[in-house]
C-alpha cells in the first residue's frame, strides 16, 4: 500500500489527472488516459514508457 499522503499529490505525468492506486496489481491507474504506472519497490515509476495501456475491460471496472 502507497501512502494515503503521497496518493494525494500524486498525479499522471501525461494527463495531470489523479492516480488510482490498484493493490490488486500494484499499479497506479489513470482513468483519464487509460494508463497504468508501476510500482517497484514501492517506488512510483510515473515515466509514461513504463506504462501500461488499460484495456477496455479494465477501464470499464474503475
Amino acid at each position: 500500500m502507497l501512502d494515503k499522503e503521497l496518493l494525494d499529490i500524486l498525479v499522471c505525468p501525461v494527463s495531470k489527472a489523479p492516480l488510482i492506486w490498484q493493490e490488486s496489481t500494484g499499479e497506479l491507474v489513470c482513468k483519464a488516459n487509460g494508463l497504468a504506472y508501476p510500482v517497484r519497490d514501492g517506488i512510483p515509476v510515473l515515466l509514461a514508457e513504463e506504462a501500461r495501456t488499460l484495456d477496455d475491460e479494465e477501464l470499464r471496472r474503475l
